[in-house]
This record gives C-alpha cells, sequence and structure tokens, in this order.
C-alpha cells in the first residue's frame, strides 16, 4: 500500500488523467442535436458545466430537463462518448508522474464517475493500472455527485488516513467529494471547468498535473 502516513493520491479520470476534452464535447453536442438544440463551444461548456448535471443542463436551456428528456440525453450522450474517445489519449507526463509516485514509496487510486465496467479497460488499456491500488468506476445511475463514491472509495482502501489524502480532478464536485471524507483537493484546469469557476471553490488551482502532485505533497505534508 505504501509507507504508513505517507501521502496518498485519489486521481480523478475524465479530463484529468485522461484528456477527453474533444470527446466530451462532441457527444455533448451530439446529444443535444437530438433534441433539436444548437451546439456549444467547449470554452461554453467550461464556463457552465457543473454536477448534478441536469443543473448544467439547466443553465444552458433556461429549465430543468424533463425526465424523458434528460433519459434521451444521457443515453446519446454515453452512446457517442465511447465513439469519440478513441481519439483522446492520457494526459501529458502522466505515466511518469505515476510511476514516480509508487517509486517513492507512496499509494494512488482512481475513482471515476465514469461507468466502472467501461472504466477498468480503458485504464487497462493504457498499461497504468498497475500504479494504482484500486480503480473504481461509478455505479448506478450517471449524473450525479461524487460525494458518496469516494465515501466507499477511500473506505476500501486500507491504511489510507483520509487526512494525509489528497483528491487530484478537473471539477468543483470533486473538491466536495474531497470535503465529505475528510481529504484535501487541488484541482486542474485542464479539463471540465474553465479557471475562474474552480478559483471560486476555494482550494489550490493548478495548470498541470506536476503542479498538481506538487501541491499534494505541500497539503498533507
Amino acid at each position: 500500500m505504501g509507507k504508513h502516513g505517507a501521502t496518498h493520491i485519489v486521481w480523478d479520470w475524465n479530463g484529468t488523467l485522461f484528456h477527453d476534452n474533444a470527446a466530451i464535447i462532441g457527444a455533448t453536442n451530439a446529444a443535444f442535436a437530438e433534441l433539436g438544440m444548437e451546439p456549444i463551444t467547449l470554452e461554453r461548456y467550461r464556463e457552465l458545466y457543473c454536477v448534478p448535471v441536469p443543473k448544467f443542463y439547466e443553465r444552458l436551456i433556461g429549465r430543468l430537463p424533463t425526465d424523458a428528456e434528460w433519459e434521451i440525453m444521457d443515453e446519446t450522450f454515453h452512446r457517442y462518448y465511447v465513439e469519440h474517445r478513441v481519439g483522446c489519449g492520457l494526459t501529458d507526463g502522466v505515466p511518469g508522474l505515476l510511476a514516480e509516485w509508487v517509486s517513492a514509496g507512496r499509494s494512488q487510486s482512481l475513482l471515476s464517475m465514469y461507468g466502472h465496467d467501461e472504466l477498468v479497460p480503458l485504464v487497462r488499456g493504457f498499461g497504468i493500472e498497475p500504479h494504482f491500488v484500486r480503480v473504481d468506476g461509478r455505479t448506478g445511475p450517471s449524473g450525479g455527485s461524487k460525494a458518496e463514491h469516494m465515501v466507499r472509495h477511500v473506505g476500501a482502501l486500507s491504511g489510507v488516513e483520509p487526512s494525509r489524502t489528497v483528491v487530484i480532478g478537473d471539477a468543483a464536485d470533486d473538491a466536495v467529494a474531497a470535503l465529505h471524507v475528510g481529504a484535501r483537493a487541488v484541482l486542474y484546469t485542464g479539463g471540465s471547468h474553465s479557471r475562474a469557476s474552480l478559483e471560486e471553490v476555494g482550494v489550490p488551482v493548478v495548470d498541470s498535473l506536476e503542479e498538481a502532485v506538487a501541491e499534494a505533497e505541500r497539503l498533507a505534508a
């Protein structure tokens, strides 16, 4: 598991370790097209994105989607995302960062709101699964918060202290989930949120994953 009492990192996947912005915006616009909505730019997406996801759609269209609309948009998004993600890869420097963290005797895990059955083979395909002591994806319906998933994830980690744990992600919800279990958070600007929206959260905000790791060490020291 790593040195007792050492800093543990819980990594986010989409928009953090996996640079899938192009797939996210492509799939989002495909879902919008199913309902006759206008496409949006990545910049607009990053300005407005939030969790729960139906609230994001409310920001865009001025009202919450109906249950029927949400089901169509959610199913369509995930169907097109699988097609678009093929062209996406890991964020620059990820394999080296993960390997260095393990080499230093520290532990790390991965928690994503991407479906578990889709996540695990994707992570395995990039050859980075051995760097994690645990890999968990979402179970149950999509669109909700990461907080309860974080409770289960951290609870399943042997010898990991929440107070020495840092969540690294690209969304405000990552910080909410960290707080929910008594951990710290560092937010990365390369994913789903703009820097301006992340800075409103009140946790450290960084522009690279190298900076995120350095900040995680400082926070949990």
